[in-house]
């Protein structure tokens, strides 16, 4: 199944659809969904766009949210200092 994936413009996971929700919701249509993340009126063009959808097949929905999970470690690893991930200065 594809998936539609919403990013901000730091690379944070927004929110997640499928191909069923954003042809219910969006008119089957990335770029209506991407305004929508905006807070952007249907009929307003993107012009440059500060965050952006990526479209990611998954077999089923658990493949999915294993991969956002991955994501959360990722930030979650950086934030809680599970690791060394301060900067240095010389």
């Amino acid at each position: 199944m594809r998936y539609y994936i919403y990013f901000d413009r730091y690379g944070h996971l927004g929110q997640a659809i499928g191909e069923k929700e954003l042809a219910e919701k969006y008119n089957n249509d990335p770029d209506e969904f991407l305004r929508a993340m905006h807070n952007l009126a249907p009929t307003t063009t993107l012009g440059h766009a500060t965050g952006h959808i990526s479209t990611l097949v998954f077999t089923d929905e658990n493949e999915l949210n294993d991969y956002l999970e991955s994501l959360s470690d990722e930030i979650t690893g950086f934030y809680e200092c599970r690791s060394e991930s301060r900067p240095y200065n010389f």
